[in-house]
């Protein structure tokens, strides 16, 4: 590294007009040098380098004196930029692994095992539907992956919240949605209840600190629709509260969605009798226990006070730039593989694949108006939710 680039760099000099002249002299010579190597791993080191240097001198009080000198290291920047990307463009690209024919070759048919063999290899010997559904998963996480550095390429802000009932496989789906993703720039959010603090603040103001920034996606598991779907069926929120809430809810996000950020509203919908299963599988797995809350055992009896409050939520907060989007998910399976559809369906991104392999099963997926009208002729939607 050049003397003087270092000296900068590291804050040892004094910057005016004439060390500047002779600082980018130094950086037009390294470049050219690097270029001609094709060095693309120093030439990102020497764009690195550059962009921090360039921020932090912005910040010194002479800067305005030696402004003119710094456009002409900006310019510099841009052509080490545009360098870099035409390397990078050029270079041959790497045979990728099929990972979703990898999924196949790990299993042995049944048809080709014995039959005395086949408890002895039944980790192995497993149906097609199985083996079906584990490589549509691998090639939607491969378009996740596309996803989100398409996100964070472009600064996009992505907001996903998962909401429904208890037991609705909610956090086997993000697990799903996570599970390759890079967690400096996907992160879950599963908050717990309130401390007396946040009790005394304004509503929303323990989630916004968790929204995503640009380029970062953010997995809410359960969020401010406690207020819609818990709280006012267990006791734990006032009516005049609640109608508040529902009264800002569409205002609060439509605001994220004017500041760039793109929400995505899940419901997961599960019937009664899967959800009662799904509990006594919770209860007696103690790989499942932690799931068990105390408010789960109320879910089955007031199942028809929290189909009140889904209705009366779903037909008041979804809306244009928030919708609500109704996943059934009597099977997890089904549920998760279009969950991860409908995300990616949001977003135009390079090398995306096909709209028929990213298409909806049918009677998986619903709008939020579609399921509130359903809802609305099943029960006695004027009934009073605090009642």
């Amino acid at each position: 590294m050049p003397t003087l680039f270092y000296e900068i760099f590291n804050k040892k000099i004094k910057l005016n007009s004439e060390t500047i002249r002779k600082f980018k002299e130094e950086i037009e010579k390294l470049y050219n040098e690097l270029l001609e190597e094709k060095n693309i791993d120093n030439l990102r080191v020497l764009r690195n380098k550059l962009e921090k240097s360039l921020k932090d001198n912005k910040k010194k009080k002479n800067y305005k004196d030696t402004k003119a000198e710094f456009k002409e290291i900006k310019a510099v920047l841009k052509r080490l930029e545009v360098t870099i990307e035409e390397i990078e463009s050029s270079q041959e690209k790497i045979e990728l692994v099929d990972v979703v024919k990898k999924v196949e070759d790990r299993y042995q048919k049944c048809s080709e095992i014995p039959e005395e063999k086949r408890k002895k290899y039944k980790r192995t010997c497993i149906k097609k539907k199985k083996i079906k559904y584990e490589k549509e998963l691998v090639k939607l996480q491969v378009e996740l992956l596309k996803l989100q550095k398409h996100i964070k390429k472009s600064g996009e802000k992505l907001l996903i919240i998962f909401e429904g009932r208890d037991a609705a496989g909610k956090w086997g789906t993000i697990k799903r949605f996570t599970e390759y993703l890079n967690a400096r720039w996907a992160r879950v959010v599963a908050l717990n209840k309130p401390t007396e603090e946040e009790q005394t603040q304004w509503y929303f103001q323990r989630y916004v600190k968790h929204l995503p920034s640009g380029g970062e996606i953010a997995m809410f598991d359960r969020s401010w629709y406690n207020r819609g779907w818990v709280e006012p069926v267990m006791g734990f929120v006032w009516e005049n509260d609640y109608k508040t809430f529902i009264h800002d809810v569409p205002h609060f996000e439509k605001m994220l969605h004017e500041s760039g950020t793109t929400i995505v509203k899940f419901y997961f919908s599960v019937n009664k009798s899967e959800q009662a299963a799904r509990f006594e599988d919770r209860r007696i797995n103690p790989l499942k226990q932690f799931k068990l809350s105390p408010i789960d055992q109320y879910s089955q009896q007031l199942w028809d006070k929290y189909t009140l409050a889904e209705y009366k939520n779903l037909s008041k907060t979804h809306s244009k730039h928030a919708p609500w989007t109704i996943v059934n998910s009597d099977d997890k399976k089904k549920a998760r593989i279009n969950a991860i559809k409908h995300v990616l369906n949001q977003f135009d991104y390079p090398g995306k694949i096909s709209k028929d392999e990213l298409k909806l099963e049918d009677g998986i997926v619903l709008t939020g108006e579609e399921k509130a009208k359903a809802l609305a002729s099943e029960i006695n939607t004027k009934e009073n939710l605090f009642a």
